[in-house]
């Protein structure tokens, strides 16, 4: 029988983060829950091909983007679960446990993992509690956090949306109504927060979902999240 989940990574020159994401994905390759691995990468010149020879994974080239990279390795996938995860971000021990029970006893929805920091202080317990709080009340769990989607389910709601920024939101509001919160966490890296301020980055990435909301296209949303 095909393990469960096909895991897909997108990548751009992440191979110096990539090492702690992977490997915290070995419990669960050995236990049967990963079926494959996936590195859709946007035009990396970090030497990726040579990671995904290394461990054995899929790499594929897709247009330079989140959400295209998302949907190309979505395209490639063959398991009939989507695990879509961030180079930077680390599941906690245990987690191929709590997929598995989602799996079965949740088989028409989709889940995402509670949010951490890999710091640890005021700051960092604030931001993810909000990010886990809007999650439940608003069922808009960010890309961070990761997200487990039946490939049923995907394709229904026409799979990963192909824009350059807050694909993640959009496709959480493709599945409003349809997604769980998952017994397990994903830890993601800090750094950004950390030299650009937990306040400011915080303030940054609410003032882009409000302006997705009011109808800022996602091309120019990116542009100016990009240049900033």
């Amino acid at each position: 029988m095909i393990a469960p989940v096909s895991v897909v990574i997108p990548t751009l020159n992440a191979a110096d983060a990539l090492g702690p994401c992977l490997g915290a994905l070995g419990e669960a390759l050995f236990d049967g829950v990963i079926h494959e691995v996936i590195l859709a990468d946007g035009g990396s010149s970090d030497g990726i091909e040579d990671i995904a020879d290394q461990i054995g994974a899929k790499l594929i080239q897709a247009p330079r983007g989140r959400g295209s990279q998302l949907d190309a390795g979505a395209n490639a996938a063959s398991a009939p679960w989507l695990l879509f995860l961030h180079a930077d971000t680390v599941l906690e021990a245990d987690w191929g446990a709590a997929v598995l029970a989602h799996i079965a006893d949740h088989p028409d929805r989709a889940g995402w993992f509670r949010l951490a920091f890999d710091v640890d202080h005021g700051a960092a317990r604030l931001v993810a509690g909000w990010a886990n709080l809007r999650s439940r009340l608003l069922g808009l769990p960010y890309g961070d956090q990761g997200l487990l989607v039946p490939r049923v389910l995907l394709d229904k709601v026409g799979g990963v949306p192909e824009i350059p920024l807050m694909e993640d939101v959009a496709l959480a509001r493709r599945l409003s109504g349809r997604l769980r919160p998952l017994s397990a966490r994903a830890v993601t890296s800090a750094a950004k927060y950390e030299q650009q301020g937990w306040f400011r980055r915080g303030a940054r990435n609410l003032g882009t979902l409000v302006r997705y909301f009011a109808g800022v296209s996602p091309e120019k949303l990116a542009r100016r999240y990009y240049r900033s």
